[in-house]
């Protein structure tokens, strides 16, 4: 099983801002998806998430969240909030490319630096496939990177194309012959 990376955090914010730049001048106020969150504060919420990450596996508590928060500015532009969210994901990317493999942070039990770069990658897939659905983009997560977040953190997912799996692992989507899930949780620990 290879390890997710700092490279794949950067594909993921690239894909984001591939996807969701050209419709900047949208209106970000909707709901992202499902979510109550508008895709404004889901795109923030991808960069908050980022950042925690990042400081996690810097920081290598055990215990628990390092107690400081990412506050985006309430009139940033929704290019400048994917700027936030790219420069988040470069900060995580860094730290798990300087982090020893054995390293361990908090995450609901003791977490890799690929661990956390996988929920990073899933994160930013998945909350931007909600985004996608508010604007009314059709797009699904690259199968590469789903596959990888899949083989990390869902190790019980079902057989399938990886976009669709990951998308109905997180109760975002349909597979054949499955039940819709209305809660699920990622396997993010290791010892």
């Amino acid at each position: 099983m290879s390890a997710v990376t700092g490279a794949d955090l950067r594909e993921a914010a690239d894909e984001t801002t591939r996807v969701l730049l050209p419709h900047r001048d949208r209106d970000w106020s909707v709901p992202a998806g499902s979510l109550t969150w508008s895709c404004w504060t889901t795109a923030a919420h991808i960069a908050h998430d980022l950042l925690a990450y990042a400081g996690q596996v810097t920081g290598r508590p055990d215990d628990g969240y390092l107690p400081y928060d990412l506050r985006v500015s309430p009139d940033a532009s929704p290019t400048q909030v994917l700027t936030v969210v790219r420069a988040c994901a470069g900060l995580l990317a860094a730290a798990v490319e300087a982090a020893p493999a054995d390293a361990r942070a908090w995450h609901f039990g003791p977490c890799d630096p690929a661990g956390f770069a996988a929920m990073g990658v899933a994160e930013t897939l998945l909350h931007t496939h909600d985004i996608t659905v508010g604007l009314g983009v059709p797009w699904q997560p690259p199968q590469r990177l789903s596959a990888l977040v899949l083989r990390r953190l869902f190790p019980d997912a079902p057989p399938g194309a990886a976009p669709e799996v990951l998308l109905w692992m997180t109760g975002r989507g349909e597979l054949p012959g499955r039940a819709r899930r209305t809660s699920w949780n990622w396997q993010a620990a290791v010892d």
